[in-house]
């Protein structure tokens, strides 16, 4: 899939306050090599080499088109093109960082393992996930996408909420590592526009199926999404519109030795 940096970024400030508050909880005093997975344009990639700006700061991505961006806002950091979901490194991090980009892959009870084999002793992995696939947002998404007029072309993109419950991770986790900290939020943005939560998703969750359609086809489908938008999330008298958007946060770090 393509990605669209100026897309992704029309709302950066709520893209960037999770990630933030997932930096915060991390219990890195002086970490030498952090990797942040699924860096995008490098925003958070260059918050993490100020923080820690003794580290060795590695961007990784596998998108040119946001990796592009990337390299041009920061050119002193260090990026790589790659596929996440075979992240192995050559030497292990002390910091893997991921702010809103595991979600795009599968099979959570093999990923976890293999990130946290990518980890120093004492090392620590801070994941940030969307969690709201049952959200008008996305469930709106979804049931256009397997109505009967796009069934044959946009089914097949349907997937099944690739993030778990929380208690999931919980019980998962405890016994590969020394400490957890886990939790969910949910933010209640406050976007502008008409089109505002149409906006949003234009630069994530829309993508795909944007993609899989000839123009003319994607006009009238993405017109046909913006309608039941609308309906659940009404734009109010000061043409704002309330999107409450839940993250789940795992902070976990191995034992020393």
């Amino acid at each position: 899939m393509a990605w669209n940096p100026d897309q992704y970024n029309l709302f950066s400030d709520h893209r960037l306050r999770p990630a933030l508050d997932l930096l915060s909880q991390v219990p890195l005093i002086s970490p030498y090599v952090i990797y942040d997975l699924g860096c995008g344009t490098g925003n958070v990639t260059a918050l993490l080499s100020q923080h820690w700006n003794e580290a060795i700061v590695t961007g990784i991505d596998s998108s040119a088109e946001m990796l592009a961006t990337a390299r041009s806002n920061h050119p002193s950091l260090e990026w790589k093109q790659a596929d996440i979901a075979n992240f192995s490194p050559t030497s292990k991090g002390n910091l893997i960082f991921s702010n809103a980009a595991l979600h795009w892959l599968d099979n959570h009870e093999t990923v976890f393992p293999k990130l946290l084999e990518q980890l120093r002793p004492g090392g620590v992995l801070a994941v940030q996930m969307p969690n709201n696939f049952s959200a008008p947002s996305h469930q709106n998404l979804y049931d256009l996408a397997e109505s009967p007029e796009w069934v044959d072309k946009l089914g097949p993109l349907v997937r099944p909420a690739p993030v778990h419950n929380i208690n999931w991770y919980f019980e998962f986790l405890s016994p590969l590592v020394e400490k957890i900290n886990i939790w969910e939020t949910t933010y209640y943005q406050v976007l502008k526009g008409r089109d505002a939560v149409l906006e949003w998703t234009r630069g994530t969750a829309l993508r795909p199926f944007l993609e899989a359609l000839d123009t003319a086809e994607a006009e009238v489908f993405e017109g046909q999404y913006a309608e039941r938008l609308l309906e659940s999330y009404p734009v109010r008298q000061d043409d704002s519109t309330l999107y409450p958007f839940s993250r789940l946060f795992i902070v976990v770090q191995l034992p020393e030795n």
